[in-house]
């Protein structure tokens, strides 16, 4: 008898891993002056799910500064068990649609996530405090070298 290639196989204990961000949150966010923002303080407020039979945490942002809606994030996390690395496709309102995932680990309690794009590189660092909070840093780099922030925030489970 043949073996279903189309079986769902189970998820592992890297993907589960992904569900300490899953839950819904309030951020206390600093906004970094950039090409695309100017800088200052913002709140954000995130709903994220494990989703799809374990394997996706599909995560929704909604940033408001000044009382006004200014910036979306729509991100699904999950682990590629051929490469052995997480997985971050990252879609926001500013409309670019990224030409790979970001790619990363964790060290200790800190998830670190590059990707790359014609207009440079950006990098994702999510650091859990406790199971009720942890923060994320936003970084752009020309070259992968030379970091800086774009935003950082600490956001808080709402229970």
């Amino acid at each position: 008898m043949a073996q279903d290639h189309l079986a769902a196989s189970s998820p592992l204990p890297e993907h589960a891993r992904l569900a300490a961000f899953a839950g819904e949150w309030d951020g206390e966010e600093v906004v970094f002056p950039s090409r695309w923002t100017a800088g200052g303080p913002a709140t954000s407020h995130v709903v994220a799910r494990m989703d799809l039979n374990g394997f996706y945490l599909i995560q929704d942002a909604v940033q408001m500064r000044d009382g006004k809606q200014v910036f979306a994030t729509h991100g699904i996390f999950t682990f590629d068990r051929d490469d052995r690395t997480y997985k971050l496709f990252w879609y926001d309102s500013l409309g670019y649609t990224p030409p790979s995932p970001a790619s990363g680990g964790w060290v200790g309690q800190t998830l670190t996530l590059v990707r790359g794009s014609l207009r440079g590189n950006a990098r994702h660092v999510y650091e859990i405090i406790n199971e009720d909070s942890y923060s994320l840093k936003i970084q752009f780099s020309p070259d992968a070298e030379g970091w800086a922030d774009v935003l950082t925030g600490v956001y808080r489970r709402i229970h």
